[in-house]
């Protein structure tokens, strides 16, 4: 197929804004055969692109979304979708009139919405919103650069994540609070953007971004990793991070917050431990030993391996199309 992204970031270095799982689908699509144009901006210049294209994919938070996405559809004579990698977002933002890079009015036109987020937020696009065809298209990860590496364990827990207001309370309580009561472990924070007025606790490393190339490495340094959700995703539940599946593929257990649908991609406990506040850090840092820690680990890179590549995520694209196109 010709294929053609519009609006999707992957000259960045840096993970939290998708270009690593942009550039990881890419590939996975050019390896299977297909000719693909990413382009980032200057879309007038891809004209006889998007038109000769079998499938044209509009991605969110451009600046003037709306339009680029108008021009598209009315150019476009193949498959159309609009690629959502933040959809809880989104349509907070459509509820109160924020329409900056997608209206109510263009969600009916794409024959497929994929969504970062699965659950009943497919049956609100569809039944509010009037989408032909929503369907849940989650992050993935690209094997190739999250493996496990091995090496000497340094913290007790660590988390990468760019601060947000909204992540704080939960760092606060699944990190920060059992740093302040296990003075004995070590812990560490990687990532920008954190305000001064947090204290640190001694016992916590702070570290500035990792980029893509390092974060194997850095997981590898740690006994378990701390994944947090936004408070978006969240709510709406279904919505497995990039950083999630990264973390597995790379071999290091995972304690994460809780959400609904999260036992749809781990089996808690047995793939995923499950950390509702301070006390559950400090029983998992307690109880869960080496053997079960490494076992945890493996199920789970497992499950990550089998289900959230790029590659499976490029299979599933090709079935949606062919299936739209008929």
């Amino acid at each position: 197929m010709r294929i053609v992204f519009l609006g999707f970031p992957i000259t960045s270095s840096w993970g939290p804004d998708h270009a690593t799982n942009h550039r990881a689908l890419a590939r996975e699509l050019t390896r299977r055969g297909h000719e693909v144009l990413l382009c980032e901006r200057d879309f007038e210049r891809a004209e006889s692109d998007v038109r000769a294209a079998d499938f044209v994919a509009i991605g969110c938070h451009m600046p003037d979304g709306a339009a680029v996405a108008t021009w598209a559809l009315d150019t476009a004579r193949g498959t159309t979708a609009f690629y959502d990698t933040d959809t809880p977002v989104t349509l907070d933002r459509l509820a109160v009139g924020g329409h900056e890079y997608l209206t109510p009015e263009l969600v009916p036109r794409f024959d497929l919405y994929l969504s970062v987020t699965g659950g009943p937020t497919l049956q609100r696009l569809e039944n509010e919103y009037g989408a032909r065809k929503a369907v849940a298209f989650h992050c993935l990860v690209d094997p190739e650069a999250y493996h496990a590496v091995g090496g000497p364990l340094r913290w007790d827990l660590g988390y990468l994540g760019t601060y947000s207001d909204d992540r704080r309370p939960t760092v606060e309580a699944l990190l920060l609070e059992p740093a302040r009561r296990t003075g004995m472990r070590s812990f560490a924070v990687a990532g920008s953007q954190h305000p001064a007025d947090i204290e640190w606790p001694d016992n916590v490393e702070r570290l500035d971004d990792v980029p893509p190339v390092d974060q194997p490495a850095f997981y590898a340094a740690q006994r378990f990793t701390l994944n947090v959700t936004r408070a978006a995703m969240r709510k709406a539940g279904w919505s497995p991070s990039a950083q999630l599946f990264e973390a597995a593929a790379c071999g290091v257990p995972v304690i994460s917050d809780v959400w609904p649908g999260l036992e749809e991609f781990f089996e808690p406990e047995a793939e995923v431990l499950l950390a509702h506040d301070t006390d559950d850090v400090l029983r998992h840092l307690r109880d869960v030993g080496d053997d079960e820690r490494r076992t945890i680990a493996a199920r789970a890179r497992r499950r990550v391996l089998g289900a959230h590549t790029a590659a499976r995520r490029c299979e599933q694209l090709e079935l949606l199309v062919v299936r739209a196109a008929a």
